[in-house]
Order: C-alpha cells, then structure tokens, then sequence
C-alpha cells in the first residue's frame, strides 16, 4: 500500500474562546495546516465535531468550513463519533488518500464548548451515552467515570491517591506545549485536595472541556511538494472498532475491548509490536480510561495500569511515555477535535519538533481516541521516515 503522509500540521490554542466562532477557529488550524504542508490543495474536507448542533446551533460544518476557508466545490462531510470524532475523521482521510480516490485531503477537528454553559453542557456530553437507558436516568460522563474508577479501586484494592500519577504526568508535560490550556505542573498533595466532581473522581481525575481546532494535511508520498522539508511521517496503521454503547451491556465493564482490537489491528496492519512503539496518546478524559487503556491495549496487566502511572512509567523518561503534550489533561478536551490534536502532537514528535517535551529517537507513535467509554475506539500508528 502507498505511503499516507501526514504532510502538514495546524492548531489553536486550546481554551475558552468565547470571541471565536466554529468557523474561525477552524479557518485558523487550516491555515496554519496548508502553509506547514508547503501549500498542497485538499480535493476532499473531513470535519470531526461531536457537539456543534447540541452547543453551537451548528450543523452541516463540513459545507460551513469548505465555503469560509475558500473551498467550495470540494467534497465536504462531518464524522461523527463522539470523543473519537476526530480520530474517526482521520480515518476517513486516511482511507480516502489510501485508496486513490483523494490525492490531498484536509482533516479538521473542531469544537466550541463554551458556546453554552452549565447543565445544557453536560446534557449535551451525554448525548455520548445511551439516551433510553443512561442519560435518562441522569447519568453523566464524569458520573460514569466514577463509577468505573470506584470499581476499579475495589477490584485492585487501589489507593485513594492511586490515579495521581497520570494528572502529574499530563500537567507536567503541559508545561511546555504553548498551545495547552494548562501550562503549569501539579505537586501530589494538590492532587489529594482537589475537590470532588463525582467520588471518587476529582478535579485532577477529568479532562476540563475546551475550545479547540487541530487540523492536518494528508498526500502519497509520491505528491509532496519537491522542497517539502518536514521529515516524513506516515501513517502506518488505522483501524476502527465498535463496542455496546451501553456500559451496563458488557460481559466486563473493567476491560475496553474495542480498544484492544482497533489496537491490534492498527499495529497489525503496520506490522509492529508493542515493544516497537516509543510513546502512547491515550484518550484521558478521565484518569480511569487511561488506565483501562494501557491495560487493554497491552502495555500492563489487568488492575496494573495506574501503576504505570504510579511508578512514573509514562513520563517523558519513562517505558512508555504518554499524553507527551499535556494529554486531554493538561491541553484540554475539545470534544471531537481531539484525535487531530493527537494526530498534530504525534507528528510533531516524530518530525523532532517537540522541543523540551522531546523524545529521544521516537519512529513510533500510537494514537487512541474514545468515543465514551471505549463505544467506539479509533487507533492509529504513526511512524517516521528515514
């Protein structure tokens, strides 16, 4: 198969703009994206938005952002996902470049969370869930994370304290990403004082929801500009899979299985290993969920994930270092813009422009994002060129 290459990067900064609009911020990230690829013309847009309807008033984005960026006449849709949005829109970019069919595709993951504000968030967040039997009953996402966090703990007799390692990791990487929303790292006890959002979930548990736009530009290596000068990143692998949208229809709540398989495939269809992937961009929106994915995608046994965390096993040094930007944590959780943001930071990794935050050697990077609790996983490997 030929060579998808991630041939241009943008972003915002992620926050609250209140002064932005889905537009705007999408037209900043294309930009910046078009200019990094050395000015390649997408022939197709993939929008990833999970909320604009709900919190925006907004849908039809992908007509919306093709007219404002001057891209009228293109094939333009939205991928729909929730949390996995935007890795599901890299897919569908991916696929389409892969196939033939598109020769540059543009991938925008766009979100405005403050376009609205208290319950109507949440009420909105829920719509992830399964309306008939969760969010009927008032069930929230945090209030979902907590109860699989407070099973978790149960199981694995974990202490009170036990998730704090990925909030210091993630805050501690966010230092240095100029486009996080939190630039400040977090000692221990902060961690421990941290008001409670759902026991045992607290502040430092859960990603904040933020404003946000990522966007990349993907070719054949064969369509590159002559005088790009990025190193080559590809993607390598992609893969896509689907579990009950109801947590309470699984045969083990404590194990995401469509993370495990939309893992495996992605490095099968790669043709790596586990041992082979120098860092991990998990999906945490909630401290459990990155647990549960170092677990189900291999990198610890069950009930020994947060002690990965734990044993700093994920920072920059560490056997697999994760959320190497800051993580939803620390950047920010912009909805269904948040696989591009991964997508954005990974090759930013791989090309070697990750400044301080700069793993040494890095070829291999993994990408996971959510929708849910792991209803839908969207993985993917991406990999560097010499």
């Amino acid at each position: 198969m030929t060579d998808v290459i991630i041939a241009g990067i943008g972003q915002t900064e992620v926050g609250e703009h209140w002064d932005i609009g889905l537009r705007d911020l999408a037209f900043a990230a294309i930009q910046d994206a078009v200019k990094d690829s050395g000015g390649l013309k997408p022939q197709a847009l993939f929008v990833g938005n999970m909320l604009a309807p709900n919190l925006s008033n907004q849908a039809h984005l992908g007509a919306l952002i093709a007219d404002y960026a001057g891209l009228t006449g293109i094939e333009a849709i939205t991928v729909e996902a929730a949390g996995a949005s935007g890795g599901a829109a890299l897919r569908q970019g991916y696929l389409a470049v892969a196939s033939g069919m598109v020769d540059v595709a543009l991938v925008i993951g766009v979100e405005k969370m403050t376009d609205k504000i208290g319950p109507s968030v949440d009420a909105a967040l829920s719509t992830a869930s399964d309306s008939d039997f969760e969010a009927v009953q008032g069930m929230t996402p945090a209030a979902q994370a907590a109860l699989l966090m407070k099973r978790y703990m149960h199981e694995y007799q974990v202490p009170s304290d036990g998730f704090a390692g990925f909030a210091l990791t993630a805050h501690a990487n966010g230092v240095n990403n100029p486009y996080a929303m939190f630039r400040k790292a977090i000692k221990l006890e902060t961690y421990t004082k941290a008001e409670m959002v759902s026991d045992p979930l607290n502040m430092f548990d859960a990603a904040p929801n933020a404003d946000g736009a990522a966007a990349v530009i993907l070719t054949r290596r064969e369509l590159l500009p002559k005088d790009f000068l990025h190193p080559l990143v590809k993607i390598a692998g992609s893969a896509s899979a689907a579990d009950t949208l109801a947590l309470h229809d699984r045969k083990d709540m404590l194990y995401f299985e469509a993370a495990q398989m939309s893992a495996g495939k992605a490095m099968k269809q790669a043709g790596i290993i586990l041992d082979q992937i120098n860092f991990f961009e998990y999906h945490d929106m909630f401290n459990i969920y990155a647990a549960l994915e170092l677990e189900s995608v291999g990198f610890a046994i069950r009930g020994q994930g947060w002690k990965l965390a734990a044993d700093n096993q994920i920072g920059l040094k560490g056997r697999i270092p994760s959320a190497t930007m800051g993580g939803l944590k620390a950047r920010g959780f912009p909805g269904g813009a948040t696989g591009v943001y991964q997508a954005v930071e990974a090759a930013t990794q791989l090309r070697g422009q990750a400044g301080t935050n700069q793993i040494a050697g890095a070829k291999v990077g993994l990408i996971q994002s959510l929708g849910g609790p792991a209803s839908t996983a969207v993985s993917h490997i991406l990999q560097r060129l010499d």
